[in-house]
Parts: C-alpha cells; sequence; structure tokens
C-alpha cells in the first residue's frame, strides 16, 4: 500500500513539473468547474459499479480495486492539468508567484481529492475485510496521513527554496544564485532529512511505542547482539494493525525506529519474531535505506538531462510532425502532453521494473541475513508460511516489491542447502548495482552528447517553422502562432522577420505580454541599427510589465530603463526582477552588478 501510494505521487509530481502555466484559462470558468465536478461525479460512480462488480472477500481484494481505480484518478487528474489547464486556476491564489510551491500543493490536494473520493467509497468494503468500524473522518485521517508522510519532504524542500531565493539576505541570495548554491542546497536537506525524517515519519504514520514486556525486552536484546540500536520499537497501526508485516527506517541509531504491526506480533513465537527482527537488522546492514535514496535521485537527475533531448527526437518523428500539423487544441499544452506524458511513463516503468529488482533482491539479501543469525531457515519459513495462511494469499501470489512467498521459501531452502548460494545472491545484487551506476554514467553523458547534438540540429528548427508556418495559414488570426514563429525567427538571427512577426501578433492581440516583452527585447539587443529602437522597447516593456509583472519581463523593463539612461529605475526594477526569480538568478545578479557598474562610472 505504502510503495504504491508513494508511486502515484511520484507521478503525480511529475505531471505537475511538466505542466505549463497558461496565460489565460482554457474554457470559462463555469465550464471548468462543470467539467471537473461531472468527472468527480463520474469517478464515484464507477467506483461503485467497478465495487458491485468484484467480489471484495479478503484484504488482498481491497488493495486490488483501490489500486485499479486510483490508477484511474491518476488518468483524470492528467486530464484535470493537460486538458483543461488546471495550472492557472492553481496560480490564481495570491502569493502564488512568489511562492511557486504553493501551486504544486494545490496540485497535489485536488488529487487526493480523488482519493478521499475512492476512500469514502470503498470504506464499507474496507470494514469489512478488516473488521474494524471507524468514523469516517477517521478513516480518511489516517489514509492522508500516510500520503502526507511520503509526499512531505518533496514539499519542504520546494517551500524552503522558494523561501530562501526571497530573502532578504543579499549573502543567502547570492549563494542560492551561484552555480553551486542549489546543489549545495539540496545536499544539506537530504542531508538532515536522512537524520530527523524517520522520526517524523513514524509519527505520520500513526505509531506508538511497543510497551514494556517480554517481546520488547528480546527484541532489544536480539539488537544488541547484532550491533544495532533502535531509537524506538513502534507498534505499526497500517491496515488497522491487521496485517502480518514489519519495517525498519531511519539511518542514525537514535532516529532508527523498528515497525512492528500487532498481528504480526501476536501471530509469532519468540523464535519466530527474531527471524523478523534479524530480517530488519539485515536491510540496515546491507546499506539498503541509503541506496533507494540514490536510486530515487539517480532517475530525477537523469529525467531533468531528458527531456529536452527526448522532445526534440519526437518533433523529428513523422508520426508526430504528421500530428502536429493536424492538432486543433492549444499549442503550449501540446507540448506538455509530448514532455510530460514519457516522463510519466519512464517512472512507471522505472519504479515497476528498475526499482521493483533492487527491492525484490534487497528482500532476498534480508531473508539470506536472517538465515546466517538464526543458524536456520525454519524460523523465517515459519512466518512466511503463517503469513500466507493468514493473509489469504496464495503461496505463489506475485508482488512487484517482494518475491512471492514461494520463491522466497524455495530460496531460503536452497541456502540452506548450498552454502554458496547466499554469496552467490550478494554477487549478483553487487554486480547489478555496479551495473546500474556504470548505465547511469553512460545514459549522463550520452545525454549531455545527444542533447548538444540536438540543441545544434537544424532540423528540429526547420520542422518546427513548418508546423507553426502551417498553422498560421490554418489558423491566421491566432497571435500565439505569429508569436512563436517571431521567436524562431530571433533564434535564427533573423531580425527583421522576426519584428514582422511580434507586430502582427500585437496586432492581433495588444495585451499579449510574451509578444510585447520579446519584441522590446528584440528592439534593445539587435545590432542592426535600423531596428534598434530602446525608446519604443521601454514603452512596450513597461506596458508588458504591467499586464504580468514576472522575472524575464522585468528584467527587460530593467534593461530598457538602462538602455535609456534610466539607471536608478534599472537598479530598482532589476532588484525586483531578481526577488521574484525562481531560477537562473545568476543571470539576473549580473544585471543588476552592470546595472550598478554603469551608475558608478
Amino acid at each position: 500500500m505504502i510503495y504504491s501510494n508513494l508511486i502515484y505521487l511520484l507521478v503525480v509530481m511529475a505531471i505537475l513539473a511538466t505542466s505549463t502555466s497558461p496565460e489565460g484559462a482554457l474554457l470559462p470558468d463555469y465550464q471548468f468547474f462543470a467539467l471537473f465536478v461531472g468527472k468527480l461525479w463520474f469517478f464515484r460512480w464507477f467506483i461503485r459499479f467497478a465495487r458491485k462488480r468484484r467480489k471484495i472477500i479478503r484484504v488482498a481484494d481491497y488493495f486490488s480495486i483501490e489500486r485499479n481505480l486510483a490508477v484511474f484518478a491518476l488518468l483524470l487528474f492528467g486530464v484535470d492539468v493537460y486538458l483543461l489547464d488546471l495550472r492557472y486556476y492553481l496560480e490564481l491564489p495570491p502569493f502564488t508567484e512568489q511562492l511557486p510551491f504553493l501551486a504544486d500543493l494545490g496540485g497535489i490536494a485536488v488529487f487526493l481529492l480523488y482519493l478521499i473520493l475512492l476512500w469514502t467509497e470503498l470504506k464499507p468494503s474496507y470494514e469489512e475485510v478488516v473488521g474494524v468500524r471507524k468514523k469516517t473522518f477517521t478513516h480518511l485521517r489516517d489514509k492522508l496521513r500516510i500520503c502526507i508522510a511520503l509526499v512531505l519532504p518533496w514539499l519542504v524542500v520546494n517551500f524552503l527554496h522558494d523561501l530562501l531565493v526571497r530573502l532578504p539576505s543579499k549573502g543567502v541570495r547570492d549563494l542560492m544564485a551561484s552555480p553551486w548554491g542549489e546543489p549545495l542546497f539540496l545536499l544539506l536537506l537530504i542531508s538532515v532529512a536522512i537524520i530527523w525524517y524517520p522520526a517524523l515519519l513514524v509519527r505520520l504514520f500513526g505509531c506508538t511505542a511497543m510497551p514494556a514486556g517480554e517481546a520488547r525486552s528480546r527484541i532489544e536484546r536480539f539488537a544488541g547482539r547484532q550491533g544495532i540500536r533502535f531509537g524506538e520499537i513502534c507498534l505499526w497501526p497500517i491496515v488497522e494493525g491487521k496485517v502480518l508485516t514489519a519495517g525498519v527506517v531511519g539511518f542514525v541509531g537514535r532516529y532508527r525506529y523498528l515497525l512492528i504491526t500487532p498481528a504480526l506480533l501476536e501471530a509469532l513465537s519468540e523464535e519466530e519474531l527474531e527471524a523478523v527482527v534479524a530480517h530488519e537488522i539485515g536491510h540496515v546492514k546491507k546499506h539498503h535505506l541509503l541506496l533507494y535514496i540514490l536510486l530515487f535521485l539517480g532517475f530525477a537527475f537523469l529525467i531533468q538531462l531528458c527531456v529536452q533531448p527526448l522532445l526534440t527526437i519526437l518533433l523529428t518523428t513523422p508520426w508526430v510532425y504528421d500530428f502536429l500539423l493536424s492538432y486543433e487544441g492549444e499549442p503550449l499544452t501540446l507540448v506538455a502532453i509530448l514532455t510530460g506524458g514519457p516522463f510519466v511513463i519512464a517512472a512507471l516503468v522505472y519504479f515497476r521494473y528498475v526499482f521493483g529488482f533492487f527491492m525484490r533482491n534487497f528482500e532476498r539479501q534480508a531473508d539470506h541475513y536472517s538465515f546466517r543469525v538464526m543458524g536456520s531457515v525454519a524460523p523465517l519459513i515459519s512466518v512466511f508460511r503463517k503469513i500466507s495462511l493468514m493473509s489469504g494469499k496464495g503461496r505463489d501470489a506475485p508482488c512487484w516489491h517482494h518475491f512471492s512467498i514461494g520463491q522466497r521459501i524455495d530460496s531460503l531452502l536452497a541456502c540452506q542447502e548450498d552454502g554458496k548460494a547466499v554469496e552467490s545472491h550478494n554477487h549478483k545484487v553487487h554486480t547489478a548495482l555496479a551495473g546500474y551506476f556504470v548505465a547511469f554514467v553512460v545514459a549522463l553523458f550520452l545525454t549531455m552528447q545527444a542533447g548538444e547534438r540536438l540543441t545544434g540540429d537544424s532540423s528540429g528548427q526547420l520542422i518546427a517553422e513548418e508546423v507553426i508556418l502551417a498553422r498560421i495559414e490554418r489558423d491566421p488570426n491566432n497571435p500565439l502562432w505569429h508569436q512563436f514563429h517571431g521567436d524562431l525567427l530571433v533564434f535564427r538571427a533573423q531580425y527583421g522577420e522576426a519584428v514582422s512577426a511580434f507586430e502582427k501578433s500585437l496586432e492581433l492581440d495588444p495585451d499579449n505580454p510574451e509578444a510585447l516583452n520579446n519584441l522590446a527585447w528584440l528592439l534593445l539587443t539587435v545590432e542592426d541599427q535600423k531596428l534598434h529602437d530602446p525608446g519604443r522597447a521601454l514603452e512596450l516593456a513597461r506596458k508588458a510589465a504591467q499586464i504580468q509583472p514576472r522575472s524575464h519581463i522585468l528584467d527587460t523593463l530593467a534593461e530598457a530603463y538602462w538602455r535609456n539612461g534610466m539607471v536608478d529605475l534599472a537598479l530598482e526594477t532589476g532588484r525586483r526582477a531578481l526577488e521574484n526569480s525562481t531560477g537562473n538568478r545568476e543571470y539576473y545578479r549580473q544585471q543588476l552588478e552592470k546595472f550598478d557598474m554603469s551608475d558608478r562610472s
């Protein structure tokens, strides 16, 4: 359940990260909200339909239908973001421009709304399979706590980043604007999170300290013999404590927690309990928790580098090109789907197969560690058989993040018969990890090389121009296509034609802030004296900043002030641009230094 929720939330964050910020709503407000409410009603109806069609007898049946419907909720959320421009509404509240993480927080809240509807409708089935009656508020609170616990680190990182880049302290702002400032910030946060986050996690999970008694004392003595310290041994109330499972979180002894469900504690003998504890200690000894973090970070880093090359490849693919020519919708939406769709699919494939491969084999390593410590496979095999019997899961029931119970038992029996089986599996894991990190470095190198070649390749530009010209011919009164054409012509240094394209865009929409800004910047920076016009550029930049005072538009206005000899206004506006920026802060700082130096001279 926890791993599935984590993947859902990762996909939600990927969708939000690859969505665009439209200048206006695609639909009138009442139509958007009517469609949104209609989708909620349809989702509610579909949940009830699915619940009637499928028998929910065991806990496994409940979580199977919950997973399938949660995936459907992800699809509906993707429709909200990519097709209904949900981000436009998420960025309407105050302070979202200063703290962009608030828009992402709102997006997560929208997805959680789908899950709340799902949990509410499935609550009778949940109560039936676990044999517990709960108030709806308590049920939803317990479910939400798990999701909040999983997404909290991401929210905290984004909030602190948005806060730091806007602090009045010049030293902090300069640090965050430097090339190594943000990586240092992320490294520091990850280091702190490794220590303190597990303490918060167990509280959000609703865990309580295991009462003093023979079971607790036995666990403490057993862990002590293995040289492992737990900050606390906790009762884990996941699924009302009815499932048979255990876990360990935390890297540092004082903030390391052993989690055991009450059902598991009641079902096991003393020797079986020690075998389970030995399994969890095996995760600590093999550094699996740290490896999980590295696997997460590796994926995030690579996928960020792959977005631009992937988009270029897609734009040069014949069937994608044909689709672009026939597409009638908002162009920015199509770009978001082209980048976001592959990203989301890559995330699902990576965590299901690559991450899942390592999780399964890490679990097997922990099983082997338990065997070595206990001196026999019998206690852990007995635990597995009890889990299979009491949970209703078949011996060969598959699991993407664990091997089946039958496979785990067979592996332990093989270890007992062949003393080299444990070392053979350790060698397999070490080889796989080495292969992963070699593949990571090679992929990193190839992605960077491909990115440089694709960026410099003119084929993508030619195709983009063909698409834009075809769209202008089909829809000549759409100012965005003329603006995009102007942007492309600037990139190709065809400045005279670019001015004409921007002029046409503004003729159709005089209040388009991007066209105003881009034309102003061109008139300020072009070397052709026939086109160079700082006076008109200032008028255009002022109007753009009045309509939409974003950092890059304020920077253009500051440049216009500076080139027209208004240095004080340039400095004041440049500071506003730096304060409002969420990225590329080093550039804005250099602009301020340029204005300041001219003032001194």
